[in-house]
């Protein structure tokens, strides 16, 4: 398999699923699930060579895990990163005590006084260990890891959720609970 072009194929997933749909005219259900078929015939419509068994493989060997099909692989979504409105549906569940976030060092003066900010995403995305938020982190420079009292959030009653693959979610981080 081609991996410049799976990658290619995985890039122009993340933004019709995760955020622009209309590019290739894409109907997402309220939870931000696209019909398979549909999907697929679409993104051929818009140039892009794929049938099932590569998007299939596409799913199963992005490193980051970034979608998932449904129990009967009909439908296919991203996992989180969404910008646009849909519900996940993920339940509110007790985080570990220590969640990370990987950023660069121009931003950090800006997190030191509002915190972790959603921005145009629907979550904050943390991690449960330092070498995710490296990744994370090194995608714009050199990797900045703020560390996130999680539990003490908890207890003061923000929500945490985890997506399906595996990344921890929440609404804002205030300055309080960072780590520096």
């Amino acid at each position: 398999m081609n991996e410049k072009i799976v990658k290619g194929i995985s890039k122009y997933l993340s933004l019709v699923l995760r955020h622009a749909p209309e590019t290739i005219q894409l109907k997402l259900d309220e939870n931000g699930w696209a019909l398979v078929d549909e999907l697929i015939e679409k993104l051929n419509l818009s140039g892009q060579q794929i049938d099932l068994s590569l998007l299939k493989y596409v799913v199963e060997n992005n490193d980051k895990k970034r979608f998932t099909f449904n129990e009967d692989e009909t439908k296919i979504r991203a996992n989180q990163g969404h910008s646009i409105d849909i519900e996940l549906a993920l339940d509110a569940v007790e985080p570990p005590e220590i969640l990370y976030h990987g950023t660069v060092a121009k931003y950090l003066d800006n997190i030191k006084i509002e915190g972790l900010q959603k921005m145009s995403r629907q979550h904050v995305h943390l991690s449960k260990d330092k070498e995710t938020a490296i990744i994370v982190g090194s995608r714009r420079g050199s990797a900045q890891i703020l560390s996130i009292n999680a539990t003490q959030m908890y207890k003061d009653g923000y929500k945490f959720y985890l997506s399906e693959n595996k990344v921890w979610l929440t609404d804002v981080v205030p300055a309080k609970y960072i780590v520096f």
